[in-house]
């Protein structure tokens, strides 16, 4: 059984009540990495002040 499927399984309700709690948890994800992994991670491996001349 995949990741997927068991969350799938675990899930109360009808299936438009777990598509609902999908999308939300989804959203909640990508909102906690946009908000505090991504500017951590970007402070992490920040390329040096680096310009190109033409």
């Amino acid at each position: 059984m995949t990741v997927y499927a068991a969350l799938w399984h675990v899930l109360p309700g009808p299936w438009w009540v777990r598509m609902l709690l999908v999308l939300l948890l989804i959203a909640v994800v990508l909102t906690a990495l946009a908000t505090w992994v991504f500017p951590w991670v970007n402070e992490l491996v920040a390329p040096a002040d680096v310009t190109v001349d033409p």
